[in-house]
């Protein structure tokens, strides 16, 4: 079925100030950063939207004709030429039709102009809420994009709120040109630590999703990662690959271990991790308020690997449980309150390094067949916690 537009001999009495409408996307994409094809087609989706507030009939009949290189904007509303016409809004008498186009002819689509300026109010609003939601839209897609590179990553904010009733700390995050906040919630505050209005703080980008009100950043300062990346920055090694960080067990706070490893036969893993008169391994305890580390070399050999995990006591038997995800650990009677640790956090943290529940017995203790469950991080009679 042919199409053809209705042409108009004198100056189009319908023109949308077209020339201010391209400057003022051109104004959106040097301030906020939008191309101009995105903007063209939310104003575009603008413009249909409030002509049929106000015309409901009209389907999907509504046209705009956008040429930024000539500057013009344009409104056509497609009829059918029909016999009879039931429909003003989609159909044209054939006689009217040839008022504007004598060649016209029965079945023939065309292209009536709209006049913009005679849409009411409320459509014009209904426009302009559009353009608006457009341009959120197209800001929160440039915040995601640029801080989805940021998960798993360290970042630094500004506190720009502390709520004093919740706990909970709003940081101001930039990255790139983009800037949008986040908050810092209570269970992801390190216990002791103190926060002022306009404190830089470094933070570990947990994960970055959509949400209906833009994108949430999800952020830590308890998270084992922000351990991780902290030694990435201080040691040169790890940067590099030649040293790994195999495995990391945190309660923030108060204490870390961390399971290093070399692909260099000639690189010691912890030297490199702890580095000259410990400069390294303080720096990321001075970003961490304090917090100590026990720094071990990982191993393939389970043994070695939970002997070395349980540090700084002294290990002499390491027993595995058929089950593969349990052993005994036996230490020097003097050394059993070293090896469970304060609270059980020795052997905890141990435990959550490894992957191994621990059973941690005196040299004392009666030898037990290994097949027997065994009461872990607990000395007879003595009470002492389990791992968790």
């Amino acid at each position: 079925m042919a199409k053809r537009t209705v042409k108009k001999s004198k100056p189009n009495p319908n023109d949308m100030d077209a020339r201010e409408f391209f400057e003022a996307i051109a104004q959106i994409e040097q301030e906020k950063g939008i191309k101009p094809g995105y903007m063209l087609d939310k104003i575009n989706q603008a413009l249909v939207t409030a002509y049929k507030r106000d015309h409901e009939d009209v389907g999907d009949n509504v046209v705009i004709d956008a040429d930024p290189e000539k500057c013009t904007v344009r409104m056509f509303l497609k009829k059918e030429i029909v016999e009879h016409v039931d429909n003003p809004s989609t159909e044209i008498s054939l006689e009217d039709a040839c008022i504007s186009l004598p060649q016209a002819k029965m079945g023939d689509i065309v292209r009536i102009e709209v006049k913009p300026r005679s849409f009411g109010r409320i459509a014009a609003q209904t426009a302009r809420q559009v353009i608006i939601q457009g341009i959120r839209e197209a800001e929160q897609g440039m915040i995601y994009d640029e801080f989805c590179t940021k998960e798993h990553e360290l970042i630094t904010g500004i506190v720009t709120r502390i709520d004093t009733r919740s706990g909970s700390v709003t940081l101001r995050l930039r990255s790139g040109s983009e800037s949008t906040d986040a908050f810092l919630g209570p269970g992801e505050q390190v216990k002791g630590e103190t926060y002022t209005e306009g404190q830089r703080l470094r933070v570990f980008v947990v994960e970055v999703r959509k949400a209906t009100k833009g994108p949430q950043i999800l952020i830590s300062r308890t998270h084992p990662g922000l351990v991780k990346r902290l030694f990435e920055m201080e040691v040169p090694e790890i940067y590099d690959g030649i040293v790994e960080i195999r495995s990391v067990a945190r309660e923030a706070g108060s204490r870390t271990k961390l399971a290093v490893w070399s692909n260099d036969p000639d690189v010691d893993p912890i030297g490199a991790c702890v580095g000259p008169r410990g400069v390294r391994v303080n720096a990321v305890v001075e970003n961490l308020m304090g917090e100590k580390m026990d720094i071990i070399k990982w191993s393939e050999n389970p043994s070695e690997y939970i002997a070395a995990a349980l540090s700084p006591a002294e290990v002499l038997s390491v027993e595995e449980f058929p089950d593969g995800k349990t052993c005994r650990v036996t230490v020097p009677d003097e050394q059993l309150s070293l090896a469970i640790g304060k609270e059980g956090q020795n052997a905890r943290l141990a435990a959550r390094l490894t992957g191994y529940k621990i059973d941690i017995r005196p040299a004392s203790a009666p030898v037990e067949p290994i097949a027997e469950e065994p009461e872990l991080f607990q000395e007879s009679g003595t009470g002492a916690p389990e791992a968790e």
